[in-house]
This record gives C-alpha cells, structure tokens and sequence, in this order.
C-alpha cells in the first residue's frame, strides 16, 4: 500500500517514520511513504501557501490553489486511490474507518495548518478525516495516527496474520469491543496474583474467561459500543 502525506513540516515524519512496525513494515517493501512539501507549491519569489480570510478574522488560511496542485501532483490516477484533509470536520476516526481504509492501494493524506483550509479544496478530495474532537496546531500528527492504524492492517506487515483479531475495537460476535485485560509475569506482584484460568493451560477455559471479561470491561468503560444482546452473533 502506498501512503503520500502533503504537508508543511514533513521533517515531523522522519523520526516516527524511522521506528518499530512502520520502519519495518517500509523495508519490507509493504507500504511505502512518500513526503510532498506544500510549500513547494506556494506562489512567488517566497513561495506563498497562506492568505487571510475573506469577512475578516485571526489568523490565516491555506490557499486552495497550492493544495490542489499538490494533490495533483501527488495522484499516481489507479482506481483504488482516495484523497483525505486532515480536519475537525471530518468523519470521526474509528477502528472501522482504519479497515476499510486498509484496502485502498494509494491514499493521500493533506495535512492542514493555520486556520484550517479554503473550503473549495473540499471539491478536489474524496472525504475529511477528524482523529476526535479537539485542536492541533496541524494535521501532521493526525496523519501519523492514520499511517499507523491502517499499516499495521496491511497484510504481512504484522508477523502474525491474527495480530488484529482480537485487539480493541475490531469487530467479533458483541461488536466492537475492548480487549480482554492481559498478564505477564511474576505471577504475583505486592500482593496482586494472575487469574488462576489463565495458568490452568486449558484453552477453551481461557477463551471463555477472556471473552467475559473483554465484555465487562466494555461495559464498564465503554458501554456505547458493545452491542445489546438482541443484536450479537449467537456463539
């Protein structure tokens, strides 16, 4: 999968870029990132990119005419290619969102800045993505979380083809719940002991026990997404 990110900082990327999953995932040829300057399609001797809006107000708005030429520039014209802002008045950000996202073959990410974008750019992209409600300074870090979530659903990019089965937020049998919670040794720290199940080496136990408990947590922290008994997969 090809991800371009248009932005006025791309040295923001270098450092998450050169880390973990997405390091590896881009050496091994499954994604690869490319890095477009806005500013390299800024108008004039200073390469201008920004204005002051029209009616008035602080601050200063990217000029549709730079944006767009970088989204054109950035388009590689294949079928599976979408074009997304960065911007609070987008799409809310979920799991499923990264899903579907994960199946494109080239996506675009336009990170803005300032007072946010002049809104004819919104007629040269196919939808806005917001990662939640509230204010950044601009859309590189928005764009870092996209890269990451939809990555790592890429095929082969994570070692083990189940890595995502059963994470938080991917879809099972009650919806798209939290995962389970999770130990790892010492068996017992100050007091605290590891539930006896998950030692007792029985797997359908353990399956069980994790499954109930993935739902009450979810209802106790995150009721609005676990779906109402009538609606669940029968298992």
């Amino acid at each position: 999968m090809h991800f371009t990110l248009i932005s006025l900082f791309p040295e923001m990327f270098s450092s998450v870029f050169a880390s973990s999953i997405i390091k590896r995932a881009h050496e091994d040829g499954k994604i690869t990132i490319n890095l477009i300057n806005l500013r390299d399609f800024g108008e004039g001797k200073h390469k201008v990119v920004d204005d002051t809006p029209f009616g008035g107000g602080t601050g200063m708005v990217l000029k549709v005419e730079p944006v767009h030429k970088a989204i054109v520039s950035a388009r590689r014209n294949i079928a599976n290619e979408k074009v997304a802002l960065l911007d609070p008045t987008g799409t809310v950000y979920t799991q499923k969102v990264a899903e579907e996202l994960s199946n494109l073959d080239h996506l675009i990410l336009v990170c803005g800045h300032y007072e946010g974008f002049d809104h004819r750019i919104t007629n040269f992209v196919d939808f806005k993505i917001s990662i939640g409600d509230y204010v950044l300074s601009g859309g590189e870090i928005p764009a870092m979380v996209v890269v990451e979530s939809v990555a790592r659903l890429v095929s082969g990019v994570l070692k083990k083809s189940d890595a995502t089965k059963f994470e938080s937020f991917s879809e099972n049998e009650d919806g798209r719940i939290l995962e389970t919670p999770q130990y790892t040794r010492p068996r017992e720290y100050q007091g605290l002991v590891v539930p006896e199940v998950l030692l007792s080496g029985n797997q359908k136990e353990i399956e069980t026990y994790r499954k109930a408990q993935a739902r009450i947590l979810t209802t106790e922290k995150r009721p609005d997404i676990i779906l109402p008994d009538s609606t669940r997969v029968k298992e």
